[in-house]
């Protein structure tokens, strides 16, 4: 057994690393980061996310990098009805919500939406 401490980041493919990037920026709050090789990443507190598209890819990839084919989950904090009106009022349609779910710590309440590649996007908080 390898015992696993926290996940570190994980890399969206995307059409555009630059309207991912705006996105996620306006929407949840993320900073950019530019690296010296050119490529994209996002950040906030200890999440990373690396950006890549067609014309950002380092040669180690998964197997099929495939633009809008993750459904992933933030725990946020502070409570849900400030989230679901935050985007709102940047005319994010929720997909679905509030509902409850069965998060890595238990019971939790979500809402889904969608960003600019189609990936399923959760917010969470639990009680």
């Amino acid at each position: 057994m390898i015992p696993i401490k926290r996940l570190d980041h994980f890399v969206l493919n995307v059409v555009s690393v630059e309207d991912t990037a705006a996105f996620y920026a306006r929407v949840l709050g993320f900073e950019i980061d530019r690296s010296r090789e050119g490529r994209l990443s996002l950040r906030q507190g200890d999440i990373r996310i690396n950006l890549q598209d067609e014309d950002h890819a380092p040669p180690q990839r998964a197997g099929t990098p495939t633009p809008g084919a993750l459904d992933f989950c933030y725990e946020i904090q502070g409570g849900l009805e400030d989230a679901v009106a935050h985007l709102e009022a940047e005319g994010i349609r929720i997909e679905k919500g509030p509902v409850t779910r069965n998060g890595s710590k238990g019971p939790m309440t979500s809402v889904y939406f969608r960003d600019p590649d189609q990936n399923l996007v959760e917010l969470s908080v639990y009680p």
